[in-house]
């Protein structure tokens, strides 16, 4: 085999192997806050590790940190650690398969953020959200709960998800400015910063009081150091290296089967005490919900593939 294919499968199989562990990240926020241990605690922790993981490698390329850098890393940072916080609130109260779903929406959201700077939307992005639309409708659909089965933990993940957009835009505008690594570093440091800070302040359950019996749970530290070393440190590393050898659509499509992963893992059984069920009904929105992300990420790509062919047509 060709070194540039064996060089674009490795780059694929990294890519695709980050969206897992994005994927089981889930699972073991879930665990972490089923064994008793609070959002505020569990982020402090995760952000933690992961910056003490990016800080190393910063450190071993020998990066500099511009004050630019640092300040843009601290706007991100602040909407990063905002939206992790709605999300991990949020799977107190929704499941595992929901939450990765509807934070798949981000997709959704972010071409109607940048509108706000000046891009304009496609046909595609229109029908991909109305799609979604209909796709939520069905996920999160409970015949016989009050609002239809939509509680207070899918409100925080579709904030979170809207809040991923912003931090994805803002993230496109500032890395052309300062380095994607230190970015990375920084708000990962203020996440951490902002949830020790409020961890302290909040009273028991809420803070670091009552997660003694949690953290003394071997399962509890497996959890956190897979979020904070895998999905955190190593996740940005490979994506930001693997990334830039595939074309944007064939990330989008390896990206966007996250929250399939996430269903799966969750419906397996294989993180222990998470086993869940999604009904016909509710696997159709979650494949709604896919395909929607597929045509908002991949629509305008495919339409500019089509039209030389087209073109081609009508001279001949």
């Amino acid at each position: 085999m060709p070194k540039s294919r064996v060089s674009h499968l490795f780059a694929v199989l990294s890519l695709a192997g980050i969206a897992f562990i994005w994927a089981g990240g889930f699972p073991a926020t879930k665990y972490c806050l089923q064994a008793g241990l609070s959002v505020g605690a569990l982020l402090t922790i995760r952000f933690a590790i992961g910056a003490a993981g990016l800080g190393l490698m910063l450190l071993l390329l020998g990066v500099r940190i511009r004050r630019q850098d640092a300040l843009d890393g601290l706007w991100l940072g602040l909407v990063l650690a905002t939206l992790f916080w709605l999300q991990t609130d949020g799977l107190r109260f929704t499941t595992t398969s929901k939450s990765g779903f509807i934070t798949g929406l981000y997709v959704i959201f972010t071409p109607m953020v940048a509108l706000l700077i000046g891009d304009r939307l496609r046909p595609s992005h229109g029908l991909g959200a109305l799609v979604a639309l209909a796709g939520l409708a069905l996920l999160v659909r409970e015949p016989g709960m009050a609002w239809g089965g939509w509680n207070r933990g899918d409100s925080e993940t579709l904030l979170a998800a809207v809040l991923c957009g912003f931090h994805i835009v803002m993230t496109s505008h500032f890395s052309r400015r300062s380095s994607s690594w230190v970015l990375a570093f920084i708000q990962v440091v203020v996440t951490g910063a902002v949830s020790l800070v409020i961890t302290l302040a909040l009273p028991s359950p809420h803070g670091f009081q009552g997660s003694g019996p949690a953290l003394a749970k071997a399962g509890t530290w497996v959890s956190l150091a897979f979020m904070g070393i895998l999905a955190t440190s190593l996740a940005f590393y490979v994506q930001s290296t693997m990334q830039s050898r595939l074309g944007a659509t064939e990330s989008g499509i390896i990206m966007s089967m996250e929250p399939v992963w996430t269903a799966l893992i969750a419906i397996s059984g294989f993180v222990p005490g998470i086993r869940e069920h999604l009904n016909p009904i509710q696997f159709l929105g979650g494949l709604l919900i896919l395909v929607a992300t597929l045509v908002t990420e991949l629509g305008p790509r495919l339409l500019r593939r089509l039209a030389p062919i087209e073109a081609e047509e009508t001279v001949g």
